[in-house]
């Protein structure tokens, strides 16, 4: 019997060692508030935004969403955060590159020379929707003589 009980301690302590000795798996590294707006913005790596399914644009509160009703936007991460848009109505360039304006992370800005370029672009994302406001001041924003594109601009987008 004492045997016995000493050969199960012995077993017991020889298992307890083994198990010390593993290894602890490396700690999961926390995302940085970037990486987390990253993602939201552009998922793993590309993300498409539309108007399309259910998606709309106000200028000044009005709806505008039928100008904008096939509007795309792809946001790109990466070391060098690219875009592409199209069908914008001369709002935003057809590419460029993205960036986070100041440290909070909840505004972006555009590359490109059309009028959404340079400005802060507030952004919040919630699931499956994307909402962008941001304002187009009067003066250097004509089109083709016109202040057509003036205003505060809001862009609710669909995950595509």
């Amino acid at each position: 019997m004492k045997f016995s009980f000493l050969k199960l301690a012995f077993s017991f302590l020889t298992l307890v060692m083994l198990n010390s000795c593993k290894e602890d798996p490396a700690p999961i590294p926390q995302k940085t508030p970037e990486q987390i707006a990253t993602e939201a913005l552009a998922g793993s790596g590309t993300q498409a935004w539309t108007i399309a399914g259910g998606g709309n644009v106000t200028r000044d509160g009005r709806d505008v969403t039928d100008l904008y009703s096939t509007f795309e936007l792809v946001l790109n991460a990466g070391s060098t955060k690219t875009y592409s848009s199209r069908n914008s109505n001369e709002l935003f360039d057809a590419s460029g590159n993205w960036s986070f304006a100041g440290s909070n992370f909840d505004k972006i800005t555009l590359t490109g020379i059309k009028p959404a370029a340079g400005k802060e672009i507030s952004f919040t994302q919630n699931s499956n929707t994307l909402r962008l406001q941001f304002n187009i001041p009067t003066p250097g924003s004509r089109i083709n003589g016109q202040f057509a594109v003036a205003g505060n601009y809001t862009f609710v987008l669909l995950k595509k």
